[in-house]
């Protein structure tokens, strides 16, 4: 899967985008760079649940949420929202998500009649004070392929190839509005808490992931993963496979000079330490920042065996070193060599790992502007 081209006419901050991604370039990396303000998250979020939540009715509400005050004008039959392009490996597929007057629309045709290349996404309502919430606008996603079948089944699988991580510090546009709120609140109730009604969200969006600390449940679950594999190959050759040190060698490599343990029942992780002939015993919250979360991206794309799919990642940079800033493309490169990468970022040492025509913007851009002042002699 590779995302082609996105545009977005008006929705919220986002003002006429139209971006590319050459599904040529190598590696297929790109980062996307604005200064603060200018929408990245925003249109990752966007490009996310659009793909992710469009088929499956438990997610739709993601959907509802994102779209509450995107209104169509009065008098209008309908506002696009966003075109998207993407290669499935074989050909483009365009898909234009438009929203509907829901009473004009009921007039054309009923849902069970709409036109073969339209597939009704979800409704939502044009409420202002979380008071009435009738049902009076209508997401559409239209295909320029006329079987619906198809469409359907594209839809599908795209859902499953789609993934944002993001630093659970993030406003995320897709939960209720109420519950954004509480970002900015000191409410201590444990229902009334915004990073509770993050991780109930998160077990829900099966493609969503925040980065901010070590996952050890993710590394446990990529041990037992390769511990299987290596046990079928036992049972078809005869011979244990390789795949349980290849893990522990590639995460000693990410480490330096720290090597990782597992427990003999696969409960939990540790790390020594080696310096100057002494062996230090570490546990993940002895860990910079920077390392728990180069581990944990590492371990996410390894325990979900993300192929072949476009990854969205939101301030991939925060905890980083400069160089480690740099280094982040080829770790991509290295540890999922076949999906997309799009990457919001502010950093300009992640953007000169890679050749300017890879580096996309939006306005405000993130390329300084040479001065036109003059020192006078």
């Amino acid at each position: 899967m590779h995302l082609l081209r996105v545009q977005v006419p008006d929705f919220r901050g986002l003002k006429d985008i139209d971006i590319t991604f050459e599904k040529d370039f190598f590696p297929r990396i790109f980062p996307l760079g604005s200064q603060n303000g200018g929408g990245k998250s925003t249109l990752l979020q966007l490009i996310f649940v659009l793909l992710h939540c469009s088929v499956d009715d438990d997610k739709k509400p993601f959907l509802q949420n994102l779209l509450q005050g995107f209104k169509v004008a009065d008098g209008e039959e309908q506002r696009v929202l966003a075109l998207i392009d993407i290669w499935d490996g074989e050909k483009i597929v365009k898909l234009e998500f438009s929203c509907w007057s829901a009473p004009l629309l009921s007039k054309k045709n009923d849902e069970a009649n709409i036109e073969s290349r339209y597939l009704h996404i979800c409704y939502y309502s044009d409420c202002k004070n979380n008071t009435e919430r009738e049902p009076n606008t209508d997401l559409l996603c239209f295909f320029d392929n006329k079987k619906r079948d198809e469409n359907t089944v594209f839809l599908n699988k795209i859902s499953r190839k789609i993934f944002l991580a993001a630093p659970s510090t993030q406003v995320f546009l897709f939960l209720p509005l109420d519950s954004r709120k509480l970002l900015f609140s000191n409410s201590s109730k444990k229902d009334k808490n915004y990073y509770a009604i993050l991780e109930s969200a998160r077990s829900e969006l099966n493609g969503l992931f925040t980065y901010d600390f070590l996952a050890v449940k993710l590394l446990i679950e990529s041990f037992k993963a390769v511990r299987d594999r290596d046990f079928r190959e036992a049972i078809k050759t005869g011979n244990y496979g390789n795949s349980y040190q290849s893990l522990i060698k590639e995460l000693n490599l990410l480490l330096g000079n720290k090597n990782i343990n597992v427990n003999e029942d696969l409960s939990g992780v540790n790390f020594q330490l080696y310096n100057n002939g002494e062996t230090i015993e570490l546990y993940p919250e002895d860990l910079s920042h920077g390392e728990l979360k180069r581990l944990s991206i590492y371990a996410w794309l390894k325990s979900r065996n993300i192929e072949d799919a476009i990854v969205l990642m939101d301030e991939i940079e925060i905890a980083f070193h400069p160089d480690w800033q740099y280094q982040i493309i080829s770790d991509l490169q290295e540890w999922g060599p076949s999906n997309q990468y799009i990457l919001a970022t502010h950093s300009y040492a992640l953007c000169e790992a890679l050749t300017p025509a890879h580096v996309k913007e939006i306005e405000p851009k993130l390329i300084k502007q040479q001065s036109n002042i003059t020192n006078e002699s």
